[in-house]
Parts: structure tokens; sequence; C-alpha cells
């Protein structure tokens, strides 16, 4: 069998997009999905998409994790997936999409910017040092100083792999609050390591953010990951329910080609 496939990033996040309608693509297993985004081995991505025809929405999103595995939400790949869908004339600027959490909304500006809304937040766990939450993906997001220097992949994958997470896994992010802006690294589950960026986690992160600030009613922020700039803007009620959540930021094709599995 013979893909031919496109690689995607946002903020260093890369991704295998695939063209659903192409039959082949959809007969690809765990095995073969692995494969492919293993560094050595294949091609090499924090995961693969394959967007497939919708009669509900333009297209529908299908994202799995590096391991081959099912994924659930993916920010930086719902960008990409936008960008990948104005590439093959599927929609132009604006567009709504289904993914693992449902109905999405988004679109490109004049600029290339893509801006992928995601859906509303109302449960927000708060430990006492920590912020667990669900943007599409579970987080846990810690404060931290000088986070540059920490040891993201140990003290992630304890976290993650510890008796309360081990199960059904969760992504762990480390925040740094410089000035008005955020620095952030994540240790992802199915990658089961950092990746440069995680939309989903950035998000968290920036709702964690305006909890802890808890002096506005509509928060845009800029935040800083490994792989680049990215921005999340939404509005809140009395700091229990964020909406009109937008996660903003770059998706650029790196290179297509062929491959044969």
């Amino acid at each position: 069998m013979k893909l031919h496939f496109y690689k995607y990033h946002g903020t260093g996040n890369d991704f295998i997009m695939l063209d659903g309608r192409v039959k082949s693509h959809l007969q690809l297993k765990q095995k073969h999905i692995a494969h492919l985004c293993h560094r050595n081995f294949g091609i090499g991505a924090d995961g693969l998409i394959i967007l497939k025809p919708s009669l509900k929405a333009d297209f529908e999103m299908c994202y799995y994790n590096a391991d081959g595995n099912i994924g659930s939400m993916c920010g930086n790949g719902g960008r990409c997936a936008i960008s990948f869908a104005a590439l093959l004339g599927l929609i132009e600027k604006e567009t709504t999409f289904i993914a693992y959490d449902g109905h999405h909304s988004g679109y490109i500006n004049n600029q290339g910017v893509v801006f992928l809304r995601m859906n509303d937040v109302s449960q927000v766990k708060k430990g006492s040092s920590y912020f667990e939450l669900n943007t599409g993906s579970p987080h846990y997001v810690v404060f931290k100083n000088q986070v540059k220097q920490n040891d993201v992949f140990k003290a992630g994958q304890a976290i993650r792999n510890s008796k309360a997470y081990y199960k059904e896994g969760i992504n762990v992010n480390f925040v740094e609050i410089v000035g008005n802006s955020l620095f952030v690294r994540t240790y992802e589950r199915g990658v089961e390591n950092e990746t440069l960026s995680c939309g989903t986690g950035v998000t968290a992160t920036a709702i964690a953010y305006a909890l802890k600030q808890q002096n506005k009613t509509t928060y845009k922020i800029k935040i800083k990951t490994l792989g680049g700039p990215l921005k999340v803007s939404f509005k809140t009620q009395n700091h229990q329910y964020f909406s009109d959540i937008f996660l903003s930021g770059p998706a650029q094709l790196v290179f297509e080609g062929k491959i044969k599995i």
C-alpha cells in the first residue's frame, strides 16, 4: 500500500496529514500509524490526522497519537487540519468540522494565522498546587519558576504514570508567568514525551492562569512554547464558566511525499 501524505506543524507540534477521501488511507492499523510516526523508521510526527468526509460539517478530523491509538482532541492538530482542508480545496477561509470532542469552527485570517474555536469549559479541579481540566484532552497544570531548567520529561512522566492517572493518562503542563505572558512546556500522553507545543495544553494553562488572577471577564493571553508563540482568548462568567475560547497561531506545510507500507 502506498500513501500520499503531507507533513504539517503548528509551532513545532508536527503531524502526518492524510486525505480521507482516498480509501486506502482508511485501512491503516495501529501498527501502521505507529510506524509512520516513528522518528527513526517512519516519517516522524507527534500524531497522524485523517480528514474524512462528513454530512454534518465540512469534514471530520480523526486524530491518532504517535503510538497509533486513537487520540482525543488536538488543538494544534485542529489548526493544521484547517490549513490542510484549505489546501485540499474543502474550505476557503472559514470552516466547521467534527473532532473527537464534537463540533468545532475556525478560520484563517489574511496573515495566514489559523484560529480554532475550542469547546467551552465549565469544570476545573483545583488541587493544593495544581489545576486539572479538560480542554478536549485532559490536562494537569502546575505553575513553577525556571521552567526552562526543569526536567519536564522526568517530572511529567512521573505524574502521567502516577496511580491517579496511569489508566487513562493525562497531559502535564509546566507553566511560568513571564510578565504578561506565559511560558509553557508539556509532556503529552500518547507521545509519552515532551512536545515542542500542545494546543489543548496552552488552552488549559491560559484558563488556569485566569483562575489564579481572577481580575477580568475577557482574556487575551500570549503564550510562548519551545516551538513558537500562540495566543488564547476567551470570556468567563465569574471564573466558573469559560466560553468563546480561541486558540490561534501558525500552521505550516513542511513537505509532502509518498511512502510504501
